[in-house]
């Protein structure tokens, strides 16, 4: 029995040191780049693409409000509520005191400048194939926006959720700055998978919150628990059907070749696309069209 207790002891040592090693943050390393002024305009496309104003602004924010980034935004997911974090440039509630590489292992790496996790709703699953160049740029352009006092509200999530050590391990299996679609345009498919995250909605999850690159951009359950998100592969029955030009229209005006208009979050989305010069609403139309076309996700 003794040596029952002493090996199952010794196991027990062995596995939490494997954990805390496998899920320990992982920087990026340091590189001259973070520290290079940056180009506020360029980091304004950047800005817009990226949509981060879309959840780090007031919910309902119109017009210069769009621009205060003091988060509060709720979303809902399996897995609890997440609350949007204050961006901004105030240095005590907001990043103002970050530097672009704290900015760079944000968004590439999901990790804060005091070494936790950031929770995957920061759809840094995506931004990890951002060039470090573009994260420079986005800082630059952050800094001048206004400053935003504002404390930051704890996520609403169950155990074992709360405990962010774990998504070391979510990380390894789902964070990965590989192209999806090596074929696609190359222009497309940088804004599509990597600053637009056009996957974290319109691609289904699979049991972990991790994306089913099988079933990439074949549409997914809103997490919000209405509807879904649809298809937007060419195999879809009416985004798919669109032309390059009818594409490029509705990220610029929201209208449809039908008529209809966006709704939802899209909104959204198209007020961001529909500032960005016309090649890149292009370069995104064209690496849809030329993804492999899929049926609708399967209801789960």
């Amino acid at each position: 029995m003794r040596r029952v207790i002493k090996f199952s002891a010794v196991a027990a040592v062995l596995a939490a040191a494997a954990f805390f090693y496998l899920t320990a943050p992982n920087r990026l390393p340091p590189d001259p780049i973070y520290d290079l002024p940056g180009d506020v305009q360029a980091g304004a496309r950047i800005f817009s693409i990226a949509g981060c104003a879309s959840c780090h602004m007031a919910k309902g924010a119109t017009g210069e409000a769009k621009l205060l980034l003091g988060g509060g935004q709720e979303f809902v997911s399996p897995f609890g509520t997440f609350v949007a974090p204050n961006i901004s440039s105030d240095v005590d509630t907001g990043i103002g005191g970050w530097s672009a590489y704290d900015l760079a292992n944000a968004l590439l790496r999901g990790i804060s400048p005091e070494g936790s996790h950031y929770y995957p709703v920061l759809p840094y699953a995506s931004y990890a194939r951002m060039r470090p160049a573009d994260v420079v740029d986005l800082r630059a352009y952050l800094a001048t926006l206004p400053a935003v006092s504002q404390v930051n509200a704890p996520h609403d999530l169950p155990l074992p959720f709360r405990l962010r050590r774990g998504l070391g391990l979510w990380k390894l299996l789902f964070l990965n700055d590989d192209a999806i679609m090596p074929e696609a345009p190359a222009a497309g498919r940088y804004l599509v998978e990597g600053l637009g995250h056009c996957a974290e909605c319109h691609t289904p999850r699979n049991l972990m919150g991790g994306l089913d690159r099988n079933r990439w951009l074949a549409g997914a359950p809103n997490p919000a628990g209405t509807g879904r998100i649809p298809n937007i592969t060419p195999g879809a029955r009416d985004v798919g059907n669109w032309s390059v030009a009818e594409m490029v229209f509705y990220f610029e005006t929201g209208f449809t070749p039908d008529f209809d208009t966006a709704g939802g979050e899209m909104v959204e989305v198209i007020a961001n696309l529909s500032t960005l010069p016309a090649a890149d609403r292009e370069a995104i139309a064209a690496y849809l069209k030329s993804i492999p076309a899929l049926t609708d996700a399967p209801s789960p």
